[in-house]
């Protein structure tokens, strides 16, 4: 029998992540916050040798919030460290803000599609990019050998306040040449904006202005009460996708709290699919600026399916962002993300990004001249389930995983990043969570039956092997 794990603090290369509340080092408390920021800042002091440093912080709406972004500027500036206080922002403003600032670093105060109770420290690199695993451990080693180095009164950090960054950010993506803002103005679109009451509810609806969209706000107060599970899935959108029918807009828009992913849905209240989001940018992008594209090995088989239609190549990479990202550099892709609705669009910048996926969106629905439902019937449909086994601190996951990957050695298993077998005409991919105490089964096939019995089947192989 397989039990869910409570584990409150996870502790991982891509940051700090734990529920608020409880005993230290079971949950992200006020003293971890301090001892995993200031095992950041000292890695940064020991990348480059300099007189001063500054790092960017900012952070979603959530309620603990305020209290973790004072407890990680104040660590910062007990080590020396300026930083760039933003307040609320996005996860892609933050990363645009560190790149604008020539800073060392940032973080980023959000625990993501999370609910409420979850915070984290997402850490960036000086380019604006999330750490990659060699830099994580780093950090991890540092906070646990119990070394490091505060500053002396008179050489304490700084907080400089700078709440622009929004407005940059969306300048930034008006000024993109694929960013058709004549084309989107032309159309009068109305459009549905759920930011699950974070700042998305504050970037969403101002780049949507700019554009000469009609923003029709639902849960656009950044107050960190969130109406709903803020995971952008069908099953937790009733109210968008009933607002959408019920004012007659064009489609609707949702974001996760930190705005970094992305999902539609179309003008008769249906998902488009969060799965479609990075295909349909990808098509935009690859009908003006030929070349690769990048995702990770979890997500639809229609991006290669698009990309090939253009004459280009396609790869996909272990799942995380800075997967992505090291491959889209490796390939030199014009575009990439996750398929869970992630838009990597390299000429702004290398994170996911929902504020350049709705503006390039928008371009292509202009420059179409269709409906999002139509647009949509263009691609290939595949349907997808995702489901996760939680559990146990008995069970070993790598002999599990090793023991379907022996299963299935006629099937040519690819490893990188947990197992994933490709049949004719579907696939499941299982892997291990970096961030939850889970395992993830992933599926896709032709019809949403086909995809659910294949996740039953491999969870019920799981078990069965768990069990042994």
């Amino acid at each position: 029998m397989l039990k869910i794990l409570h584990m409150t603090l996870i502790k991982s290369i891509s940051g700090i992540r734990g529920t608020i509340g409880g005993p230290q080092g079971d949950n992200l408390t006020p003293i971890d916050a301090v001892l995993y920021a200031a095992a950041y800042g000292n890695w940064i002091q020991q990348q480059r040798d300099k007189e001063h440093y500054r790092v960017v912080v900012g952070r979603d709406a959530r309620i603990s919030g305020p209290m973790l972004q004072q407890l990680v500027m104040q660590t910062l500036v007990g080590m020396g460290i300026d930083v760039v206080d933003v307040g609320l922002s996005t996860t892609p403003t933050v990363e645009m803000a560190v790149m604008l600032e020539h800073a060392d670093g940032g973080i980023i105060l959000t625990a993501s599609h999370n609910p409420k109770q979850w915070n984290a420290l997402k850490l960036l690199n000086h380019q604006g990019e999330f750490l990659n695993a060699a830099a994580g451990q780093q950090i991890l080693d540092i906070a646990a050998s119990g070394t490091t180095q505060f500053a002396a009164v008179d050489q304490l950090g700084h907080i400089i306040q700078n709440e622009a960054y929004i407005d940059m950010h969306i300048d930034e993506i008006l000024d993109l040449p694929l960013v058709n803002k004549e084309a989107i103005a032309k159309e009068g679109f109305k459009v549905v904006v759920d930011a699950v009451n974070s700042t998305g509810g504050i970037a969403v609806p101002r780049l949507l202005e700019a554009l000469g969209v009609q923003p029709i706000k639902l849960y656009c107060t950044p107050n960190g009460d969130f109406p709903h599970n803020p995971e952008p899935l069908k099953e937790h959108l009733s109210d968008l996708m009933q607002k959408v029918v019920d004012e007659k807009a064009d489609f609707g828009i949702v974001v996760d709290p930190d705005v970094d992913r992305l999902a539609f849905v179309d003008e008769h209240g249906n998902m488009f699919g969060e799965e479609y989001t990075l295909v349909a940018v990808a098509d935009y992008v690859l009908k003006h600026t030929p070349g690769n594209t990048v995702s990770n090995m979890s997500s639809t088989r229609a991006l290669k399916d698009i990309t090939e239609a253009h004459g280009q190549q396609y790869a996909a990479s272990a799942v995380g962002e800075v997967n992505v990202v090291e491959l889209m550099k490796q390939t030199q892709a014009v575009i990439g993300g996750e398929g869970n609705g992630g838009v990597i669009y390299p000429e702004l910048h290398y994170g996911r990004d929902a504020l350049v996926g709705i503006a390039l969106f928008l371009s292509q629905l202009a420059e179409e001249g269709c409906s999002v439902s139509t647009l949509r019937k263009k691609y290939p449909s595949y349907f997808a389930s995702k489901q996760k086994i939680a559990l146990t601190p008995q069970l070993d996951v790598d002999v599990l995983l090793k023991a379907m990957e022996e299963r299935y050695a006629s099937e040519n298993p690819n490893t990188i990043d947990g197992v994933k077998i490709d049949f004719p005409n579907n696939w499941v991919h299982l892997r291990k969570s970096n961030t939850e105490p889970i395992i993830r089964i992933y599926t896709e096939a032709r019809s949403q039956e086909e995809a659910d019995a294949l996740a039953q089947r491999f969870i019920a192989e799981i078990k069965s092997i768990a069990s042994l």
